[in-house]
């Protein structure tokens, strides 16, 4: 995709700006899009960058970060990627190199590996720890739905705003106007049907293990903490939870098959 086609970024929120660029993905003689999002979460004193990027996204979201830290004067002064997964923690020794007073934080377990010149500069955070950013603070939260034991989920507490990775992650379709959208503001957009497509890919343990449980997490987590948004890193931006999350849950629900009931009901691995 073209920069001129790209209507990213996107402030959602005051404090809350949407950066990425989508990817294509052909799909039974059509064309798919889907997200490897980056989000700036913008305090009074400082930011956060929430996942730091999948490796062919680091050029467009570099400048938008640029150019909105320069609008803003605001100092990148931490780093959240949800899990170590390629696609939200490939532009961390990026980032940290173009901005040297920044801290990579949350579960930083095997970071060093990779980027050992910046270890002085990782920060371990644990689940209900948090960071002011003047204004407002950055929590860590329960990852209700994970792909890696290290998997965290953020949370903004002045945008209300949940940042959960790898949970809600649906494509949508290119040629319907789709990009750059909250979920509520397309139409004929199956996100049950999306969102069991990408758990086959993503998250296979949902197909043999019964997700009920996990949405009842997922609603306590929603109600417990206020929470008004969710950011997803491979889906659209969701502003109306009431309306969204039961077509979220009922593709979440769709994955489980059972033991020796065959192959889930929608797998075809349209992601390879």
């Amino acid at each position: 995709m073209t920069a001129e086609r790209n209507p990213l970024p996107r402030e959602l929120r005051p404090g809350i700006v949407w950066l990425g660029d989508c990817w294509e993905v052909p799909f039974r003689g059509t064309t798919l899009h889907s997200y490897n999002s980056v989000y700036l979460v913008e305090g009074e004193r400082c930011a956060l960058l929430v996942e730091a990027g999948h490796p062919q996204d680091l050029d467009v979201i570099q400048a938008q970060l640029e150019a909105r830290l320069a609008a803003t004067g605001l100092a990148l002064s931490y780093v959240f990627a949800t899990h170590q997964e390629t696609p939200h923690s490939a532009g961390i020794g990026r980032v940290l190199s173009s901005y040297p007073s920044a801290q990579l934080v949350g579960d930083v377990r095997d970071y060093h590996f990779v980027f050992p010149e910046y270890e002085d500069r990782f920060r371990p955070m644990r689940v209900g720890e948090s960071l002011d950013l003047g204004g407002t603070k950055f929590s860590i939260v329960e990852a209700v739905i994970k792909d890696l034991p290290s998997t965290q989920w953020g949370f903004d507490a002045s945008s209300r705003t949940l940042f959960p990775g790898d949970g809600f992650a649906f494509a949508h379709y290119h040629d319907a106007g789709m990009c750059g959208r909250f979920a509520e503001e397309v139409v004929a957009l199956p996100i049950a049907e999306m969102t069991a497509r990408f758990a086959e890919n993503a998250l296979y343990w949902t197909t043999f293990t019964p997700m009920d449980p996990f949405v009842a997490r997922l609603e306590a987590l929603i109600a417990r903490c206020g929470i008004e948004m969710i950011a997803p890193t491979h889906g659209l931006p969701i502003g109306d939870i009431e309306a969204t999350l039961p077509a979220i849950a009922e593709g979440l629900r769709a994955c489980y098959v059972g033991p020796d009931a065959g192959d889930p009901p929608y797998v075809d691995n349209y992601l390879t």
